[in-house]
């Protein structure tokens, strides 16, 4: 390759390795699989080892890692976290090996300590006399985000240590979720009218960096530890006894880590686990291998982005293939048609696969997908199984193409096309993959979707009734007790009791399980409802901002946009879904039977900004949400744009376009210094 070639692909894999960097580690939404990832980085590697005059300082291998998010206070570790290198296969982690020894000057076995390399997201968490004083994520490796709001919540996260901890001590480890919690939050994203999260890891790391600590409790993440940064009195001779130590003082350990002499052993611990990975409750992609031996880690040192003491052996991702025999569609809560391929059987990372969802009808078409289709199959982050791709090379010629149909399978009606809103876009993410065409049922009333509304409407989360399940639902509808979910509080014992499997005991259970939920709070009804897009986080946004349903019926595009967290497509769904006539008829039933449409009133800490629109830009020295808080309290009133209304723009450090504007209407910029004077 001529050196001009070498250097524009040079430049080419570096702006697309940056531009994945953000959309991973920045906005917790990647557009590539891990191993295309890991192929880019390795390519971009060998092409900079062979050509190092071409290396420069701000290449993605110079660095780190990627920027964090600027929306949390910032946080800068004293000893940076380091990454890991990667390898892929024996001879790499041999050669590994042959370069400790080397390091070390030795040509002995050494003693490794091996441990699974858990998929989740890196944190810091720092303990000064035994008691947690700040959690930060990884960031770039030098700065993170505090955090510790969220990590106060996990479980496995120690709020104080036992006995007589050390005076600093800060450990570090993965946040993660375990399969059958990312299965259920899946399933309530679902019930939402909201695309599934794509896998574990993102989701944790997506749910570390929300305002909210309440959100976070829900998805019920964990913790394990397997790293030290900063510390003192306390000191380990090696890797296994760290570990150990930090179990005593109330850890989650990895309890399968392990010491192995010498690579042939390491090798057989990892081959082992590489067949066993689907007997654990959470995800692994691979095992580190690290020195036992702590005071030749300092001998080995590192790169200025990974240890040279350390590596993580990567595991394949688990493919099989099958054929496709048919795709059929199904009929979301909100409408949305989404087809989904039907293979034969085919054991494939610990389970059976006969599923798997295809999105929409330009994922189809992109792919090429066709029925009778050898097919490629992989599960993302070991859980969703998913179409990789077609073997073209074992085609037949009787192949069909797929169209999606022009009718609902449901009920029969005409079905609409709307551009840009596939069911796997997660739609104006100031709140909230894959983009295109999303085909939707146009009737209102279709059985389909009723069953689905009635089940979220009843779902833990929103207004919780107890007994309402699936089987129970289906005779509700059958039997034309209830077309929607306004008819619920129109139920009566007696008339359930003439249900199959009824009985007068369940029917009277059923009544009485329905009538709490009529004081469910306001935020909890406007999730139940089942707005498309509307999640419980910005259901208690809306909840907190017009405090009544009358209130959001009336509000228009432009005010709901102006709220932090929500976007053009939320807005424009909440309008939308609250104009329908259909949609306003099912809530005066809500209101006829006594459901509470109002948010009860809050006493207001002051009247200083009485009238008055603040917006805020920049990161600031507390949670965003203390300052929105502190605004509504005071009368006034948070919103995200900049305009001729606004009173008053509050500003943190590194503030972006918005200070130019309100300097540009001349309007009056504080401090947060000056914010909190004018409150008292």
């Amino acid at each position: 390759m001529a050196k001009r070639d070498v250097r524009k692909r040079i430049d080419e894999l570096r702006a697309q390795l940056r531009h994945h960097n953000r959309k991973y580690y920045v906005e917790d939404n990647p557009e590539i699989s891990d191993a295309e990832y890991d192929a880019l980085v390795r390519e971009l590697v060998e092409l900079e080892q062979a050509h190092p005059e071409l290396v420069t300082l701000d290449s993605p291998t110079q660095r780190v890692g990627a920027e964090p998010v600027s929306a949390l206070k910032k946080v800068r570790y004293s000893v940076p976290m380091l990454s890991l290198d990667n390898t892929y296969s024996q001879d790499e982690l041999r050669a590994f090996d042959e370069r400790v020894r080397k390091g070390l000057e030795t040509t002995e076995p050494i003693e490794y300590e091996v441990e699974f390399k858990v998929d989740g997201a890196a944190v810091g968490l720092r303990y000064e006399h035994g008691r947690l004083v700040v959690g930060t994520t990884r960031g770039d490796g030098r700065t993170g985000e505090d955090v510790t709001h969220n990590l106060r919540t996990i479980p496995s996260v120690p709020l104080a240590l036992p006995g007589k901890p050390p005076p600093l001590l800060e450990v570090r480890g993965e946040v993660h979720m375990t399969r059958a919690e990312f299965e259920r939050v899946n399933e309530t994203q679902i019930e939402a009218g909201l695309p599934p999260f794509a896998n574990p890891r993102n989701t944790a790391a997506g749910t570390l960096k929300l305002l909210d600590p309440r959100i976070a409790a829900e998805r019920r993440l964990d913790l394990v530890v397997h790293g030290v940064g900063e510390h003192e009195g306390i000191e380990f001779a090696t890797q296994k006894e760290f570990i150990d130590t930090l179990g005593r003082l109330g850890f989650k350990t990895l309890r399968h880590a392990s010491v192995r002499r010498g690579v042939d052993a390491v090798l057989e611990l990892c081959d082992e686990w590489q067949a066993r990975r689907d007997e654990l409750s959470f995800v692994i992609d691979g095992m580190v291998v690290k020195v036992n031996r702590r005071d030749w880690h300092g001998v080995l040192g590192a790169t200025s982005k990974a240890p040279r003491w350390a590596i993580a052996y990567k595991f394949p991702a688990e493919q099989a293939t099958t054929r496709l025999t048919k795709i059929l569609i199904q009929v979301g809560r909100t409408g949305t048609l989404t087809p989904v391929a039907v293979v034969e059987p085919v054991h494939l990372a610990g389970t059976t696969v006969s599923r798997a969802t295809l999105h929409n009808e330009d994922e189809i078409r992109r792919k090429d997908i066709r029925v009778g289709d050898t097919v490629l199959m992989e599960k993302g982050g070991d859980i969703i199984p998913k179409v990789v791709k077609v073997i073209t090379d074992k085609r037949t010629g009787k192949e069909k193409r797929f169209r999606m149909p022009a009718k609902c399978p449901a009920c029969g009606a005409p079905v609409a096309r709307l551009e840009d809103e596939a069911a796997g876009r997660r739609p104006g993410r100031r709140l909230s993959g894959s983009r295109g065409t999303a085909a939707r049922c146009t009737n209102v009333a279709c059985p389909a979707q009723a069953k689905r509304q009635l089940a979220h409407f009843a779902a833990r989360g929103a207004m919780d009734i107890g007994g309402l399940g699936e089987k129970l639902i289906d005779q509700l509808l059958d039997h034309s007790l209830v077309a929607d979910y306004g008819d619920l509080y129109s139920l009566d014992a007696d008339r359930l009791a003439a249900l199959e499997r009824m009985g007068a005991t369940s029917a009277g259970n059923l009544v009485k399980a329905i009538e709490p939920s009529k004081t469910r709070p306001l935020g909890r009804l406007i999730f139940a409802l089942g707005i498309p897009y509307v999640g419980t986080r910005a259901a208690e946004i809306l909840a907190g901002a017009f405090g009544s349903i009358d209130a959001l019926m009336a509000a228009t595009i432009d005010e709901l946009e102006a709220l932090d967290e929500i976007g053009p497509t939320t807005a424009d769904s909440v309008v939308k879904f609250l104009q329908s006539k259909r949609n306003r008829a099912v809530i005066d039933k809500l209101r006829a039977a006594g459901v509470t449409m109002r948010a009860p009133k809050r006493k207001a800490a002051g009247d200083a900004l009485a009238g008055k629109t603040v917006v805020i830009t920049g990161t600031l020295s507390r949670p965003r949400a203390e300052f929105e808080a502190a605004i509504k309290a005071n009368g006034g009133r948070a919103s995200a744009s900049v305009s001729v209304k606004t009173a008053y723009v509050l500003v943190g450090e590194s503030p972006g376009s918005k200070l130019d504007k309100a300097e540009a209407l001349g309007i009056r910029v504080l401090t947060e210094d000056e914010f909190w004077a004018m409150l008292r």
